[in-house]
């Protein structure tokens, strides 16, 4: 377990990696389609993509997170 202080990062890091995971499947897929070699493919491209995605997760959250408190009552 982690203290609660760790929670922005530990949400942060979960989040990129689905989010991460799910765009990679579908790009990598309509690149190449369902070929033999997909999920290694796929793979080799979602790691990329969250090493991308956790430190963007971390930047841009909290600048969400104050448009959301500004567009709703």
């Amino acid at each position: 377990m982690f203290p609660a202080k760790f929670a922005p990062v530990l949400f942060g890091f979960i989040v990129s990696g689905l989010m991460s995971c799910i765009v990679s499947c579908i790009a990598t897929m309509k690149a190449v389609g369902l070929v033999d070699g997909f999920v290694g493919t796929w793979m080799s491209g979602w790691v990329s993509s969250w090493a991308v995605a956790f430190p963007v997760i971390l930047f841009v959250a909290p600048l969400a997170r104050r448009l959301v408190a500004r567009l709703t009552i």
